[in-house]
């Protein structure tokens, strides 16, 4: 079965990027095709880019570069749980991307995005240029949460309309396809 890691880009304290992640995490178990690798980038807490050797040579000197280039490789698709702050991405979730290079190459992507009147597709168009460069492969099909807080209650859990539980599945079966299809690509 292949590996889609779910990466958690908020760290902010009492960010609703975690509920959203634990209800995809739900679409994903619901659905399948996949096993699930959860990547909480508040837990992983990379410091900012430390490495002194460019990420091509994969010459890495520090114990949790070598952790996260393992874990990432060892990933068949990704899923991004990302924020919009400020019309853009976070600084996390690039910082995580700009450790590696060729552990992303030729795997898939989907993208659930959260924020307000945009649900979160600023943030995502500004992060595109540096997915592909990384040769990762961007789901047409995304989830776009907007005005995310209307969906979570007191207790802090994200309750999503029929729209969202749609769009879940069928990127996640886009996701399944394009992970077959690029398979051929990362075992070159």
């Amino acid at each position: 079965m292949p590996r889609l890691m779910i990466l958690i880009a908020s760290t902010r304290p009492g960010r609703v990027g975690l509920p959203v992640a634990e209800w995809f995490r739900g679409r994903v178990e619901t659905h399948g095709a996949f096993e699930v690798d959860w990547a909480d980038m508040a837990e992983i807490a990379l410091p900012f880019m430390d490495e002194p050797n460019h990420p091509r040579l994969q010459r890495y000197e520090h114990e949790h570069t070598k952790a996260w280039a393992a874990r990432v490789a060892a990933a068949d698709a990704f899923a991004f749980v990302l924020p919009e702050y400020n019309h853009g991405y976070n600084a996390v979730v690039k910082n995580a991307l700009d450790y590696l290079h060729h552990e992303w190459k030729h795997k898939p992507l989907g993208i659930v995005s959260y924020g307000g009147v945009s649900a979160g597709l600023r943030g995502v168009a500004a992060l595109k240029p540096s997915l592909v460069a990384l040769q990762l492969n961007v789901a047409f099909n995304a989830v776009n949460i907007p005005f995310v807080a209307q969906f979570i209650d007191d207790e802090g859990e994200f309750h999503p309309n029929d729209t969202l539980q749609e769009a879940s599945l069928a990127m996640l079966d886009e996701l399944v396809k394009l992970d077959a299809a690029l398979r051929t690509l990362r075992e070159r």
